[in-house]
C-alpha cells in the first residue's frame, strides 16, 4: 500500500526531516542496516583520527594568514576549523558513498516502492547485483564532475586573506550542492535518468535542493549524528524524487 505524500510543497528542510522518519518505516529498516554500518565504520574511525590530527594541521593552515590579518585570528580560527571539517567530512562521506552505492540505490528503490505502492522491475538484492556495473559508472561520473571544481576551491584557500575568509563559505555552498547531487542521484539513477538531466532537474528547485544539501553537510560534520546521515539523506532525497520528479522522469527506460 502506498503511503500518503504531502506533494511538492515541502522545502529542503522538510525533506531532510522526512529522512529521519522514513528510515524507521517497517520493511525499510533492514535496507538501512548496511549503509548505516558502513558509515559507522568509516566516518566513526575517520573522525577519531581527525581529532588527533587537528592540532598539527590548524597551525600549518593558519601560517598562510598574512601578518596584517592576524588581528582577525578570533574569526579565522573557527573558519579554518569549519573548512577542515567540511573537506574532511566530504572526502570520507564520498569514500563511504562509493562503497555503499549499491546498497543506497537499493534503499532508494525499496523506499520508493513503499511510498508509491509500485515496485520497480528487477527490484531487490538480485537486481542490485545486476546493476553494480552501472552504479559504479555513475559514481565515476559524479567524481569526474566534482574533482576539478573541488581542486579550484582548495587552491583558493591558499590565497592569503581571501582563502581564510571566503573559501570556507564557498566550500560549504559547493558541498551542499554536491551532497544534494550525491543523494538525489540514487532514485534518479534507479530510473536511468542521465547525470546531466538530473542536474538540470535539480536546478529548477535549487533553493530547496541547497537547503537539503546544507543540512546534510552540517550533520556530516557533527560527530555521532554523522554516523546516521547516509541512510537519512537517501530517504529524504527519495521522498523529494517521489514528490517532485517522479511524475515527469520516473519512466524506467
Amino acid at each position: 500500500m502506498a503511503l500518503h505524500r504531502t506533494g511538492a510543497s515541502g522545502n529542503g528542510i522538510h525533506y531532510f526531516a522526512q529522512g529521519w522518519q522514513l528510515i524507521r518505516l517497517p520493511g525499510i529498516r533492514r535496507f538501512v542496516i548496511v549503509p548505516l554500518a558502513l558509515n559507522f565504520l568509516l566516518m566513526g574511525g575517520a573522525f577519531i583520527w581527525l581529532f588527533f590530527r587537528l592540532e598539527q594541521w590548524l597551525p600549518a593552515l593558519m601560517s598562510h594568514v598574512p601578518d596584517w590579518l592576524h588581528w582577525l585570528n578570533y574569526l579565522l580560527w573557527p573558519l579554518t576549523v569549519i573548512f577542515v571539517l567540511l573537506v574532511f567530512s566530504y572526502f570520507f562521506s564520498t569514500v563511504a558513498n562509493w562503497i555503499a552505492a549499491p546498497f543506497c540505490g537499493l534503499l532508494a528503490e525499496q523506499l520508493e516502492a513503499k511510498l508509491t505502492g509500485k515496485p520497480m522491475p528487477d527490484s531487490g538484492w538480485a537486481g542490485m547485483v545486476k546493476d553494480i556495473p552501472r552504479i559504479m559508472k555513475r559514481e565515476w561520473q559524479k567524481l569526474a564532475w566534482y574533482l576539478p571544481r573541488a581542486l579550484v576551491l582548495l587552491l583558493l584557500y591558499f590565497i592569503p586573506g581571501f582563502g581564510q575568509t571566503v573559501a570556507p563559505v564557498l566550500w560549504f555552498l559547493f558541498s551542499a550542492w554536491m551532497l544534494s547531487i550525491q543523494y538525489c542521484d540514487y532514485p534518479f539513477d534507479n530510473h536511468k535518468v542521465s547525470f546531466r538531466q538530473m542536474r538540470t532537474s535539480l536546478k529548477r528547485h535549487k533553493t530547496d535542493v541547497m537547503q537539503f544539501g546544507a543540512l546534510v553537510s552540517l550533520f556530516t560534520m557533527v560527530p555521532i549524528l554523522n554516523l546516521a546521515i547516509m541512510p537519512v539523506a537517501v530517504c529524504g532525497a527519495t521522498a523529494m524524487w517521489v514528490d517532485r520528479y517522479r511524475g515527469a522522469l520516473g519512466q524506467v527506460k
